[in-house]
């Protein structure tokens, strides 16, 4: 996908495609965790399909729920959900810097090859 140590740099602008494409993949991530917790609260617990979004977001930025679960099955739910979240955060964390690691390696290699 990425270019070899062998090639020149990619140019800004084919960068910058790169980098948003990176940002649509981990924004596809986010959406999927939203509506996998939203569908979760509709179904675990009594309350509006607002209530959840609110819920799920919340969660989501690590603040907490708003509505706390009163099911043992949401309990249970959300507490190992809130643990899956943190490894989302930092798998789209690494999607969206991996353009800019490799560019950064891909130049380091660029200029240890000039020097010999």
């Amino acid at each position: 996908m990425y270019e070899s140590k062998k090639q020149p740099l990619l140019p800004a602008r084919h960068f910058r495609y790169r980098l948003l494409a990176h940002v649509f993949y981990a924004l596809i991530v986010l959406v999927v965790t939203m509506a996998i917790g939203v569908i979760a609260h509709l179904i675990l617990e009594p309350i509006n399909w607002h209530d959840a979004l609110l819920n799920t977001a919340l969660i989501i930025g690590g603040l907490g729920p708003y509505i706390l679960p009163e099911s043992v099955a949401g309990k249970v739910f959300f507490a190992l959900y809130s643990m899956c979240v943190g490894l989302v955060f930092i798998g789209t964390l690494g999607i969206i810097l991996a353009p800019l690691a490799h560019r950064i390696i891909h130049k380091f290699h660029l200029d240890d090859d000039q020097n010999l």
